[in-house]
């Protein structure tokens, strides 16, 4: 089984890559393999409403978000980290997520999200945390994703890595979070092993507020 942990910051070894790094470790030693993905320095756009996912089965835009799809194909749960900008989950993640969540599953691609688990990361030098933690959250709750959580909100705070280091209870919160992550991996190879199906799904209707 393997995580992928997507790195969100534009900074490749900064405070929110040492938060998935304590995960990796963890997921690791519980033997799940991990992968931690970074999206870039380069901005990354969100979604345009464009409508070319729905013919392509992937995002128009051919750039990161198509380069993880293949990645998330074959992946089992997946952790986003990104740190805070202006109180809010950096928007390179949030312009990848976007993207990647709205194009999944179009014009008959497979559906490569939905019953896996997930969770967010949040990084901050001071504050912001829980409301860019409430951002990606965000995303797995409307894409049939369970998520998993640990002995407090998966936050840690620090400048740069370093500062990080000295932050014991975030990295702790890590910790868990990727022993979390690995049981409840387990428990669904086990659900699988014993024959349990996926839940059935209805067509559903959409009703729109003004018509």
């Amino acid at each position: 089984m393997k995580v992928m942990l997507v790195n969100g910051s534009p900074h490749k070894a900064g405070s929110t890559n040492r938060a998935l790094e304590e995960v990796a470790r963890t997921l690791e030693a519980e033997g799940i393999e991990a992968e931690i993905f970074w999206i870039g320095a380069r901005p990354v756009g969100g979604c345009v409403a464009c409508g070319g996912c729905a013919e392509l089965g992937r995002c128009a835009f051919d750039d990161v978000v198509n380069e993880f799809r293949p990645k998330a194909a074959k992946a089992d749960g997946f952790i986003f980290g990104a740190p805070v900008h202006y109180a809010h989950a950096a928007a390179s993640l949030l312009g990848f997520m976007d993207r990647l969540f709205y194009s999944n599953g179009r014009a008959g691609a497979p559906n490569v999200l939905a019953y896996k688990p997930a969770a967010a990361v949040a990084s901050a030098r001071r504050g912001g945390t829980t409301s860019a933690f409430d951002d990606i959250n965000k995303f797995f709750t409307i894409a049939q994703m369970p998520v998993v959580s640990s002995r407090y909100w998966n936050n840690v705070h620090g400048n740069v890595a370093e500062e990080t280091e000295a932050d014991a209870e975030g990295l702790w919160t890590m910790r868990q979070l990727g022993r979390n992550m690995a049981w409840m991996l387990k428990c669904l190879e086990a659900g699988r092993s014993a024959g349990v199906p996926l839940p059935a799904q209805e067509a559903g209707q959409q009703t729109n507020f003004i018509r």
